[in-house]
């Protein structure tokens, strides 16, 4: 009888979704992203840094914290002591970054201060109730958190490969013996698969995304 070799990881990542959850951390359903990531039209730190949030996966913290020196062409290599959350990560984690991230890069550009690319209004890096109160004054239970849980479930419903999707979101896979011989960090199938999650959140055939070439939401 054959044996999956990744039960134990991929129980802990179900069972870490659940934790997610009963820390009321809600998320939105990945069908109803699109919509909410096409709403965000102001050239806003607020609105850019959450149409980058939910484009590459990342928590909130590397975002708000995102420096211009991070960015290596269509690499963004988040310092490790911003990568810090529940599996104890503290190595560099490089998110590639689709066409549509980069556009929203450019976008931000001229606000920079100080290297920050979001800046808040002091010029420090944004507070981390900004996005979240957004949503919340748009009557949203969603908060920004739970655009990882929106892109995981998408990854699953488009059949992702379970060690992509978990890498995707910065989530240790596998031992750490496994983890030195397999010495891969799957970057370019999940350059594939951040690239197809970017086609299906800005609708390109609706003219959204900031990369296209009818561009509605930036004018």
């Amino acid at each position: 009888m054959p044996v999956d070799m990744q039960a134990v990881q991929k129980g802990r990542a179900l069972l870490g979704q659940s934790r997610h959850k009963a820390k009321n951390i809600p998320a939105m359903p990945w069908a109803e992203v699109p919509a909410f990531y096409q709403s965000l039209t102001e050239l806003t730190s607020c609105h850019l840094a959450l149409r980058l949030l939910i484009l590459t996966g990342t928590r909130s913290a590397p975002v708000r914290f995102l420096t211009l020196d991070q960015i290596d062409g269509d690499v963004w290599t988040v310092p490790g002591e911003k990568m810090k959350g529940r599996e104890g990560r503290t190595e560099d984690f490089a998110v590639p970054l689709s066409a549509e991230a980069l556009a929203v890069i450019e976008a931000a550009k001229p606000m920079a201060r100080g290297g920050l690319l979001f800046p808040g209004k002091s010029g420090k890096p944004m507070s981390d109730m900004t996005m979240s109160k957004h949503m919340k004054d748009r009557g949203l239970d969603a908060r920004p958190h739970g655009f990882r849980t929106s892109l995981r479930e998408w990854a699953d419903h488009v059949g992702a490969r379970f060690e992509v999707a978990e890498t995707m979101l910065a989530h240790k896979v596998d031992g750490a013996v496994t983890r030195a011989y397999r010495r891969t960090d799957y970057l370019e199938e999940r350059r594939a698969l951040l690239d197809r999650w970017a086609q299906f959140v800005t609708a390109a055939d609706s003219g959204e995304s900031v990369s296209g070439a009818n561009v509605l939401a930036f004018g």
